[in-house]
């Protein structure tokens, strides 16, 4: 037995869907980002991984003294990048799920008739704190990336 849809009910909801396809895009860019800070630390992880192998390749322990003293600042550098991307990487997963958050409770608010517009305000301006984190420790990593190259550049340029 089929029943009749209310007209508000339908307009409810499709003002509901209306409103959340702003977050449904937030989320989209979220997830972009993610694919290129989980692309970052791949490749982080990858030059470790390439710097531990060539130590242990050497076979005497002075060839391996003397290629561990120059990979140490490498090293160091490299874990200094790992952990602006681990963060950056958490704090833009957070945002992900602040904003989903967002969007289930709107809909529940309409749902459950209650008002959620002080907690989804709440909601979205963590999510947006978060967000800001994110980029400030992406922007971090590449400043941390060109420095330690510009130094290396001009060490170089002195020999």
């Amino acid at each position: 037995m089929l029943t009749s849809i209310n007209a508000n009910e339908v307009n409810t909801v499709s003002h509901l869907i209306q409103l959340s396809v702003a977050p449904v895009f937030l989320l989209a860019a979220v997830a972009g980002l993610l694919n290129v800070f989980t692309g970052r630390l791949a490749r982080i992880i990858d030059k470790v991984e390439k710097l531990d192998t060539l130590i242990d390749n050497k076979k005497t322990n002075e060839e391996k003294e003397k290629l561990s003293e120059k990979s140490k600042e490498r090293r160091l550098f490299l874990t200094k990048r790992m952990e602006n991307i681990n963060y950056a990487i958490l704090f833009c997963t957070t945002t992900g799920l602040l904003v989903a958050l967002v969007i289930v409770t709107m809909f529940l608010s309409s749902i459950l008739e209650f008002n959620g517009s002080i907690f989804i305000a709440i909601l979205f301006i963590l999510a947006m704190l978060s967000f800001i984190s994110s980029l400030i420790l992406f922007l971090k990593e590449i400043f941390v990336t060109t420095s330690f190259i510009n130094k290396k550049k001009k060490a170089t340029l002195h020999k």
